[in-house]
């Protein structure tokens, strides 16, 4: 199970992007959802994103 945290710079709102320990992502509004990665894991997909707009 994935620790989450959040900054204390976070908006009231809601809006932010919490993190975990090794990379895991998560939508603050939508906890229950999450995607956990490994470093190895997550580097190729970071440079997927970084690339521009995809079809996968």
């Amino acid at each position: 199970m994935t620790r989450w945290r959040k900054s204390s710079y976070s908006a009231s709102d809601g809006n932010c992007v919490e993190v975990g320990r090794g990379v895991g992502l998560r939508d603050s509004k939508s906890p229950s959802v999450e995607l956990a990665l490994t470093a190895r894991q997550w580097a190729p997909l970071l440079r997927m994103i970084r690339s521009g707009p995809t079809d996968r």
